[in-house]
């Protein structure tokens, strides 16, 4: 079973999307079996990460600005891929350091995330996208 998930997004920041997921695999009937994910992008990344805590997210995001900056900082002067905007390249470059892809175990129709887990789509990119997501459960 596929489907694919369509997330809006207001710039750089983690977005998730955990109701959606379970909701989707509670409904496919489904009792056990393995759900994953994969984000159709190249320069957004898929986390399994804590969702009690607000600052976890923005820690994360500050964290990677901090380690990748904008190709407008001196010290990504080296970069040649900046014909998209500053962000662009960084983008790509946090894209390629966390998973596109994610694998869920699902048990009696539920994905077995943790007490304080939950999915988000980090993008990495400063404007607006409209994101896909393409799941399968088998």
């Amino acid at each position: 079973m596929q489907h694919d998930f369509s997330i809006p997004t207001r710039g750089q920041g983690l977005y998730e999307f955990t109701r959606d997921v379970k909701a989707w695999v509670a409904a496919s009937g489904h009792q056990d079996g393995l759900l994953t994910l994969f984000v159709r992008h190249t320069s957004c990344s898929l986390l399994i990460q804590e969702n009690a805590d607000p600052e976890v997210q923005g820690d994360l995001r500050a964290f990677f600005a901090r380690l990748v900056p904008p190709s407008s900082d001196p010290s990504m002067g080296y970069l040649r891929h900046t014909y998209e905007g500053p962000d662009d390249m960084p983008a790509h470059i946090k894209a390629a350091m966390m998973p596109v892809s994610l694998s869920i175990p699902v048990r009696n129709g539920a994905p077995l995330l943790g007490t304080w887990q939950g999915i988000y789509l980090f993008e990495h990119r400063d404007a607006p996208h409209q994101r896909r997501v393409a799941a399968h459960l088998s």
